[in-house]
């Protein structure tokens, strides 16, 4: 894979129509600059909201998809996006993989985790995950150009068994869908350079440009190199995309605001 973006939004609480106007814009950001691949923020067409979860949540073959499977059709661009999805009587908090072929993969996030109250930006702190969701297990790879990337979502990236397995099988790229807190910045994205480093890959991360569920987010999304040096990195606040391109030489990067955007449309490959 020699192209690759994460997109950094700004959710609209509990708004899938919106969430996925959102996404949309994003990724033709991303696909004008020839990105093959954008990593959204976990959870991200819904916010972070566990308590509408059960509301809110997916199906493996969801309606709601179906913009984003157009979009990744017509724009030849493989999309990850987050969102509460229910397999039979459990619900997980999944990444589902839009492939330009129309196909839909899932990942679903093995590590669940919680916030701590003093996080809190409005009084509210989101009810731990283990209270609504199930660990999962789905962890499929992506093939794009003969090279194969993986899926974390969030709490997962912090278990070093998880990047050692997909480097074990094969991936060369970490994608990381996110929701990082301005405390834990510093930590994870630390750990996330150091993934990158030790097992030769390229690591994407994408997080929240605003905030949602009652916390705040610290933006920052960015895409690291194989040794571990960053390529692009987003700012702390507001929806955009940073972009790796790998030349012959090394990885080049670039971000593009959302504010920076004009309103003409994609160009298919």
């Amino acid at each position: 894979m020699r192209t690759l973006a994460v997109a950094q939004t700004v959710p609209v609480r509990g708004d899938v129509a919106a969430n996925v106007a959102q996404h949309l814009r994003l990724a033709e950001v991303a696909a004008r600059e020839w990105s093959q691949l954008v990593v959204f923020p976990e959870l991200s067409l819904t916010g972070y909201e566990i308590g509408l979860a059960h509301n809110l949540a997916f199906s493996a073959h969801d309606p709601r998809l179906a913009p984003l499977r157009d979009a990744a059709h017509s724009l030849a661009v493989t999309l990850i996006v987050g969102a509460p999805i229910r397999l039979g009587s459990q619900l997980f908090i999944g990444a589902f993989i839009l492939s330009p072929d129309r196909s839909v993969d899932l990942y679903t996030k093995h590590h669940l985790g919680a916030f701590p109250a003093s996080a809190s930006c409005d009084g509210t702190v989101p009810p731990a995950e283990a209270t609504v969701f199930s660990p999962g297990d789905r962890n499929p790879l992506i093939a794009i150009d003969h090279t194969l990337a993986a899926v974390a979502v969030c709490a997962d990236t912090s278990h070093p068994s998880h990047p050692q397995r997909a480097a074990s099988l094969g991936a060369t790229a970490y994608l990381a869908s996110m929701f990082v807190i301005p405390s834990e910045l510093e930590a994870a994205t630390a750990s996330l350079a150091g993934h990158a480093a030790d097992h030769t890959m390229v690591v994407a991360f994408a997080n929240f440009g605003g905030p949602t569920g009652g916390l705040a987010a610290a933006g920052k999304s960015a895409l690291w190199s194989e040794t571990g040096e960053i390529i692009a990195q987003l700012p702390n606040a507001g929806p955009g995309v940073a972009l790796a391109e790998k030349t012959d030489a090394a990885w080049r990067g670039d971000v593009v605001l959302i504010d920076q955007v004009d309103s003409r449309p994609a160009t298919p490959r």
